[in-house]
């Protein structure tokens, strides 16, 4: 097994338990993971200003990656060490066609995430209790979101939509991959997010491993969702939650305790810590 040296960690339903939440134990195996010299980063679909706060004042987390894959960031300095944004054309495409559906609408540009005014109600109404608080403090409403689009034509990271029901998404979807050219994953419940082509976590993180002089085999990553299914397949040691989604708990090279067992730091502490190999 080769030494790991980058660790890239889901938020949601990874890191957080179900209260959304970083239990004790978690962030004491993510410190010594820091202090043994892994770079330790949240590998999360939100925009950069959603990354919490407990990962932001955790001393020795030097990057994000957000917008699942379409930026890596540096938190210090602000500067992007990866960007693989949209195409301005495609996006107006398929900000055109996902407005026909019913549906609560974000998008994530330039590390913000903004959505029309009459989308708010709906994004409460339609999202999870845990991520209501999120979701209304996170999001900045755009009166004109085509003008929007085209006067941010080079910072368009990520459509990331809440459906009343999986229906609805399925139909949204099926909409969008007819015409457009577009990664699409899912997250949590009746949700659907777009990226650019080939734009996914999985492609950010190897990206920055070999930014610092790494490889692909010296990356982990945990997870649980479709939009993590891409880095759990592309690392070296792609590690699944035991809440995850079937399909990332067939691709991962280990399944740890869920997200409200720990699993993240028995993660770290089996495959980093004491360097057990698999």
């Amino acid at each position: 097994m080769h030494t790991i040296r980058v660790l890239g960690l889901d938020l949601d339903g990874t890191v957080f338990d179900s209260h959304k939440r970083i239990s004790p134990r978690t962030m004491a195996a993510m410190r010594a993971a820091i202090q043994k010299g892994v770079v330790v980063l949240p590998a999360t679909g939100r925009p950069v200003t959603g990354v919490p706060e407990e990962f932001l004042h955790l001393e020795g987390v030097r990057y994000a990656l957000t917008s699942n894959g379409a930026t890596v960031t540096e938190l210090a300095t602000g500067r992007r060490i990866v960007e693989l944004t949209f195409n301005a054309e495609t996006a107006l495409k398929v900000y055109d066609i996902l407005r026909q559906f019913n549906s609560a609408l974000s998008i994530f540009i330039d590390g913000k995430s903004y959505t029309a005014p009459d989308n708010m109600e709906k994004m409460v109404e339609f999202s999870p209790p845990e991520l209501r608080p999120y979701l209304r403090d996170s999001r900045i409403p755009v009166e004109d979101m085509h003008r929007f689009l085209r006067e941010h034509r080079r910072g368009i990271e990520k459509f990331s939509v809440l459906y009343p029901d999986y229906s609805t998404r399925d139909a949204a979807k099926a909409s969008v991959l007819a015409r457009c050219d577009v990664e699409a994953t899912a997250s949590l419940g009746a949700n659907l997010e777009l990226n650019a082509p080939g734009v996914t976590k999985g492609r950010a993180l190897v990206a920055l491993a070999e930014a610092l002089g790494y490889t692909a085999a010296n990356v982990m990553a945990c997870g649980d969702s479709d939009n993590d299914l891409a880095m759990i397949r592309m690392v070296g040691l792609g590690v699944a939650m035991g809440n995850a989604q079937r399909e990332v708990l067939a691709a991962a090279d280990a399944v740890v305790a869920d997200n409200d067992h720990d699993g993240v730091a028995e993660a770290i502490e089996t495959y980093i810590l004491h360097n057990t190999a698999l």
